[in-house]
C-alpha cells in the first residue's frame, strides 16, 4: 500500500493556514494573510498549493443535526458471513449513496464495517436497518444508540 508522501514538507506557515481555516473555512484570503502576518499573493499561493496537493479537501459549514430533525445517532457493526466473496464490495459501493450514512470504516474485531447514521427519529432508523437486512451475504448487524452527545468536532489534530 502506498502511503501518502508530501511532495513538499509542511512548514509553521502551512500548518497556521490549515488550523485557521478549520475554524473558520469561510475566511477570506486578505483576513487569513492579515491573521498570519503574510501579504496576499503569498498567502494565496500557499493556499492553493494545500488544495492542490489534497491537504484541504474541501470546504463546508459544520451544521446542527439537531435543529434539521435528526435526533437519532446510530453506530452500526455490521458482519459479512465471507468477507472473501463480492458481497462486501457490493455493500461498500452501495453505501457510499446512502444520505444517512456519515461515515462508514472497514475495522477489525468482531465486526467488518462501522457506520455512523444519522435518523429523524426511530421509525426511521428501524427503516434504515430494514434497508440493510435486505443486502445479500450480511450475517449480523448490531446498533448502539448516542443517548448525549460529549464532544463533536471534525478538525484534526495538527498539533501531535
Amino acid at each position: 500500500m502506498k502511503k501518502n508522501i508530501p511532495t513538499v514538507a509542511l512548514d509553521a506557515v502551512d500548518l497556521s493556514i490549515l488550523k485557521h481555516l478549520q475554524s473558520d473555512g469561510a475566511m477570506s484570503t486578505p483576513k487569513l494573510a492579515e491573521q498570519l502576518s503574510l501579504s496576499v499573493t503569498p498567502c494565496w499561493r500557499r493556499l492553493k498549493r494545500l488544495e492542490e496537493e489534497g491537504y484541504i479537501l474541501g470546504y463546508q459549514a459544520n451544521l446542527d443535526r439537531r435543529k434539521l430533525g435528526l435526533d437519532v445517532m446510530a453506530f452500526v457493526s455490521l458482519s459479512f458471513g465471507n468477507v472473501g466473496d463480492k458481497q462486501p464490495n457490493r455493500f461498500e459501493t452501495l453505501i457510499q449513496d446512502h444520505a444517512q450514512v456519515l461515515s462508514c470504516h472497514k475495522i477489525t474485531g468482531e465486526a467488518d464495517y462501522l457506520l455512523v447514521v444519522l435518523a429523524h427519529d426511530l421509525d426511521d432508523y428501524s427503516n434504515f436497518i430494514e434497508a440493510l437486512r435486505v443486502i445479500p451475504g450480511i450475517s449480523s448487524i448490531h446498533s448502539n444508540l448516542a443517548l448525549k452527545e460529549i464532544k463533536f468536532n471534525s478538525r484534526l489534530p495538527l498539533d501531535i
